[in-house]
């Protein structure tokens, strides 16, 4: 674990030392405000609560997420620092947690300072606040599904612009899998279990809920371990790497 943090705390910093952490976190507030307050219509709805800010978190992910992350190990390998990284008394699932948690906290900090608008919304009316806490643990989570996914796509490729289309790829059939237009083109052949199934891998359909401010252990599950299984995708990719 002092590894997992020491690497963590590297990363954490090089997201700072340079533009990346700084313009990541400007677009997504100016996105999220944008989408709150033009394109879900927060004042025409005449509701006290941040349903129209949540309800754009998946598709904010979609792009952002694989753009903060695809120079996680991309660059790594492209610049040949990754040699010098496996070199130290360090394992590489050291790496990949460290990686993946500095990145997921810049991700939490960008969450964290959009608070104006709760603050806004609580001026505005009387929401339940316990419904907006439930929501933004629940985008915290699925953003760490995102990120999972765009870092194994990252270990894939020297290139940052290919690890950068492919996580978006990615992650978009999950975003959508859950989406009537997907639903639709399976039942006309599969099964009523077989189409549950392919619905409940959906980012969309995990989150619905949570941003209606319900944590079921199921959705809470689905994502630690859709996390899990990918960043250990990315931990086999290194080692695979490590060996050629």
């Amino acid at each position: 674990m002092r590894h997992v943090v020491s690497i963590g705390k590297r990363e954490f910093a090089s997201f700072f030392s340079t533009p990346v952490a700084y313009v990541f976190i400007a677009i997504f507030l100016v996105l999220s405000g944008v989408f709150t307050f033009f394109v879900g219509s927060f004042y025409e709805r005449g509701q006290a609560d941040l349903t129209s800010f949540f309800n754009f978190h998946p598709w904010l992910y979609l792009f952002l997420v694989p753009a903060i992350a695809m120079r996680s190990w991309a660059e790594e390998r492209k610049s040949g620092s990754i040699e010098l990284l496996m070199t130290l008394p360090i394992s590489v699932t050291d790496a990949v947690l460290g990686k993946f948690i500095a990145a997921w906290l810049v991700l939490g900090l960008a969450l964290l300072l959009t608070f104006p608008l709760w603050i806004t919304v609580n001026y505005l009316g009387q929401p339940d606040n316990g419904i907006i806490i439930a929501a933004y643990i629940g985008s915290w989570l699925m953003s760490a599904a995102f990120l999972a996914v765009s870092m194994c796509m990252s270990a894939l490729t020297k290139n940052q612009v290919v690890a950068f289309i492919l996580a978006i790829v990615v992650c978009f059939v999950f975003v959508v899998s859950g989406s009537n237009i997907v639903l639709d083109a399976f039942q006309s052949w599969a099964s009523a279990n077989l189409i549950d199934a392919v619905a409940t891998f959906s980012f969309l359909f995990r989150f619905e809920s949570m941003a209606k401010g319900v944590l079921s252990l199921s959705d809470i599950g689905y994502f630690v371990v859709f996390t899990g299984a990918w960043l250990y995708a990315s931990l086999v990719i290194i080692e695979q790497k490590k060996a050629d």
